[in-house]
């Protein structure tokens, strides 16, 4: 049976800052490549479900009508129920 050592604790420590450090390094060098796969892909997902097909990008098909102006209604009373009533504290 083994016994911890200090030389062993500072071992593991020393390989934890490495290890700790050296993934902190190549996400740095592969997060912009990861981020822009994925915006990709979710551009991609977002055409499919739109149907938009870039081969095929005519200004013309997407052309909407002129909007409606928007009636403007008076909101309705609401019904009065009843009345206030103020009640005082009796000593």
């Amino acid at each position: 049976m083994e016994t911890a050592s200090f030389n062993g604790l500072i071992k593991a420590i020393f390989i934890l800052f490495l290890v700790y450090y050296g993934l902190k390094f190549l996400m740095r060098l592969l997060a912009p490549v990861i981020v822009q796969e994925v915006v990709k892909k979710a551009e991609q997902n977002f055409n499919r479900q739109a149907g938009h097909n870039p081969q095929y990008n005519n200004q013309d098909a997407y052309r909407q009508p002129p909007q409606q102006p928007k009636r403007t209604e008076m909101p309705k009373e609401k019904k009065k129920v009843g009345e206030y009533i103020d009640f005082e504290e009796l000593d």
